[in-house]
């Protein structure tokens, strides 16, 4: 594989930690409001990311490139609502896909067929991501100072799990 791919993967890699990062501030951001379920929501999230870092840096190694971990910028703890930290989520994500796209471009360049069909997964799990954002935010904006509809989502987010993807 190309050193610039690799570099890039490793790079990918740390925005996954990064994000897990990113997604447990939210957490804690919500259980500092009391918001149980909207927390979970987030520590879920944050094992999500972890688990895609850590099948990056299994593919790494199964490449014969050794992953290397890089510090990570300070995530920001404070939202002015669930909306904020929603719509920041909502951006993470989108900045997320696009490098996936640019590791994409990168191993179609190379012709680098197995990193191709690794990154497919990633890809669709974008879009999953995506949806799933935009769809919460959707429904924050038509709840909005509904708090019977707040609650019932914070219940709803309290009973989801993360469970990893049969490989």
């Amino acid at each position: 594989m190309q050193e610039d791919l690799m570099k890039t993967l490793n790079e990918q890699m740390n925005f996954e930690f990064y994000s897990a990062h990113v997604y447990l501030a939210m957490a804690a951001y919500c259980s500092g409001e009391s918001l149980d379920g909207f927390a979970n929501f987030f520590l879920v999230q944050a094992e999500e990311e972890r688990f895609h870092a850590m099948k990056i840096y299994k593919f790494l190694n199964d490449r014969d490139y050794r992953a290397t971990l890089a510090a990570m910028p300070e995530p920001n703890n404070n939202y002015t609502s669930m909306l904020d930290a929603f719509e920041h989520a909502y951006a993470h994500e989108q900045q997320n896909t696009k490098k996936f796209y640019h590791l994409a471009d990168l191993a179609l360049d190379a012709r680098e067929h197995a990193t191709i069909y690794f990154l497919k997964w990633f890809i669709d799990e974008q879009v999953e991501e995506e949806a799933l954002f935009s769809n919460i935010i959707a429904k924050l904006k038509r709840i909005e100072t509904d708090s019977n509809a707040f609650y019932m989502l914070d219940a709803e987010f309290a009973a989801r799990s993360f469970t990893p993807p049969a490989e």
